[in-house]
């Protein structure tokens, strides 16, 4: 009788797996079909591997430990990903050959002895080809010699040997990159002692008082690769074919030396995956941190960006500047203080100062070759806003709002308006002024790291300006022209700051009433397809309204005409009534956005943000502007 039970048993359990099975091939079939919603080149980018790692906050957070990497190359191949060499990679950019379908690159930064001990063999068992990224002047370090790692010191012993990379590269599985000879550091890069990636800084000479020179940088870079190329030739009797630039910081420059070496391929730690095209410069990669189970990893992997909301602050420059340094010190901590509490996504930092208040540049917070400096502050700022409080920086310039220090070349160069209300502006038509703002956007990348770049509400042109100009029509006219100016403004500074994101603010005029745009030569449609996002200037309270909430109202309906799922469009609120100098509570700011957000809006900021006086409070900013998944502090 008990053997009939459990024959029974088994029966029951086998007819069940049976009627599972069809089940499960559903769920791994809408699996693949979610992975593949990406069909780019995925690129991984590990550092150590280690049996010890912690679960979590292990305190190398760029470690993956042993058992978590082995259960990554598991679930890659169970969701169809292929791994490929960067010979395949070449290979295919040429059009010589196709790479799998759903292709995958495996990089390992830094030069790691794990990579030998504990990389390597999984990938032989595995057969899969990886990347390795070696900083040369480490490899060669002599034993006793150590070099500050973040966590602890590393010394000879931590890192790869030539034999170690000759093994591995016999193989056939390992390719070798450069992660430069001796670049993988930070150097002085301003007045006040910060410290800013190698590759991308002119050094400030603190005893000289001067910042290093075009062509010293560019000597430096090219005496630096070209040592790691050497001696990667030397060891391994190949040239390498890509660099790993440390901390994903290059520019045009950086790139343009490494092709001259014979490295067409370059990587950078911006995206998650990029097409494949005869340009293999600025991959992206993925940088895996913090120890990521297949769960996290999967997670990260299936994520859609693209439904991240923004919350931005937009800051005033003129605010944290004083000419008691002590006093500016303050400033800057009480900044810091209130953007790391508040957790936005972005600051939007005025580069500019304008101390009388006319919404046009007298001077600049950078060197430049074009108008005074107030003070050499905004890479300062910039730098502690990314690395202390942890957001992206955007830098706030004008588009057209130069105030230039030569009267008779200012009266020159000006837009020669019949209207008495404007502002100051250049007139982008001459050639004279356009250089001098290309100028300036170049001078501001050169001198100061960031991320993306804010166009200032200045970018305008009256119906009654500039007549050369064609008239806006339908495909823009007028609104393109500017559009095209400030896309070659974004590109000059580019060369020396790869891809930057950008916002350009809007007026609500021309959305309310379209009739309006060609008094503005703004259009959000045109702006929406030629910025990462659109600062939508959302105040009722600055356009006179007498019913905020309805104009509101008004104001998503019409933006919903151009960009139906508010993917690109950014509503900025302001903070203060301008009309009688008073703020706007927090309690109405916070009742804005959940009636926004209720209406489907993604994206937000607010101007002014006062850090000085806590305006709005940093309980109602954390509550209405934080991107934390719990933006309340925890006890």
């Amino acid at each position: 009788m008990e053997r009939m039970l459990r024959n029974l048993t088994t029966v029951l359990l086998l007819a069940l797996l049976a009627l599972a099975l069809p089940a499960a091939a559903q769920r791994a079939s809408s699996a693949a079909e979610l992975d593949a919603a990406d069909n780019g080149l995925l690129v991984l980018s590990y550092h150590d591997v280690r049996d010890d790692v912690l679960e979590k906050s292990d305190a190398d957070a760029y470690a993956v430990s042993t058992q978590n990497f082995a259960a990554h190359l598991d679930w890659l191949s169970a969701h169809g990903y292929h791994p490929v060499s960067l010979s395949q990679l070449v290979k295919a950019s040429r059009g010589e050959a196709k790479l799998p379908p759903r292709p995958v690159l495996l990089t390992f930064d830094d030069g790691l002895r794990s990579v030998y001990s504990r990389v390597y063999p999984l990938l032989r068992a595995y057969n899969y080809p990886a990347l390795v990224a070696v900083i040369t002047d480490y490899v060669d370090m002599a034993p006793g010699r150590t070099i500050d790692y973040g966590y602890r010191p590393f010394g000879h012993d931590d890192f790869l040997t030539w034999d170690q990379l000759r093994e591995m590269q016999a193989s056939g599985l390992i390719e070798l990159a450069s992660h430069t000879d001796n670049l993988h550091h930070g150097v002085q890069s301003n007045p006040q002692g910060n410290q800013t990636p190698a590759v991308i800084t002119r050094i400030y000479d603190p005893k000289a008082r001067r910042y290093e020179s075009a062509q010293e940088y560019e000597k430096r870079l090219r005496d630096d690769l070209g040592r790691s190329v050497q001696r990667i030739e030397k060891e391994l009797g190949v040239r390498p074919k890509a660099i790993v630039w440390p901390y994903a910081a290059y520019n045009q420059l950086s790139n343009d030396i490494a092709e001259q070496l014979g490295m067409p391929v370059s990587f950078d730690l911006e995206g998650r995956s990029t097409p494949v095209t005869a340009d293999l410069h600025g991959l992206a990669r993925l940088l895996v941190t913090s120890n990521p189970n297949i769960t996290s990893l999967a997670f990260e992997l299936r994520r859609n960006v693209n439904l991240d909301g923004t919350r931005a602050l937009q800051i005033d420059m003129d605010s944290v500047y004083d000419s008691d340094p002590a006093q500016q010190a303050r400033n800057l901590d009480a900044l810091i203080e209130r953007v790391k509490r508040i957790g936005p996504t972005h600051v939007y930092l005025q580069a500019f100062a304008d101390p009388d208040g006319n919404n046009t540049a007298d001077a600049l917070y950078f060197p430049n070759r074009h108008l005074p400096m107030r003070a050499d502050l905004f890479n300062r700022v910039a730098w502690q806003l990314k690395t202390r409080a942890g957001v992206k920086v955007y830098a706030w310039l004008p588009v057209l709002g130069y105030e230039l220090p030569d009267a008779a070349q200012r009266a020159a160069l000006g837009i020669q308006s019949p209207e008495r209300d404007g502002m100051y502006r250049l007139d982008f038509t001459k050639p004279q002024a356009r250089q001098i703002i290309k100028d300036i956007y170049e001078d501001l990348a050169i001198n100061s790291y960031f991320e993306g770049l804010l166009f200032h509400d200045d970018g305008y042109v009256r119906d009654t300006e500039l007549a050369q100009l064609p008239q806006e029509g339908s495909d823009g006219g007028r609104t393109q022209a500017l559009i095209d100016f400030t896309l070659e403004l974004r590109d000059s500074a580019q060369r020396w700051r790869p891809k930057l994101g950008t916002v350009r603010n809007l007026y609500a005029q021309p959305v309310l009433e379209p009739q309006s745009a060609a008094w503005f030569a703004q259009r959000l449609d045109l702006f929406n397809q030629a910025y990462d996002r659109t600062a939508l200037m959302a105040m009722p309270w600055m356009e006179g309204s007498r019913r905020p909430q309805r104009w509101m109202d008004r104001l998503v309906v019409a933006v919903r005409e151009h960009d139906p799922d508010l993917k690109h469009t950014m509503f900025e609120l302001q903070t203060v009534d301008w009309r009688t100098q008073t703020p706007i509570s927090g309690e109405q700011l916070r009742a804005q956005i959940r009636r926004l957000q209720a209406q489907g809006v993604r994206h937000f900021a607010w101007y002014p943000d006062d850090f000085i006086a806590d305006k709005p409070s940093t309980q109602d900013a954390r509550a209405a502007m934080s991107a934390r998944n719990f933006p309340y502090p925890e006890k």
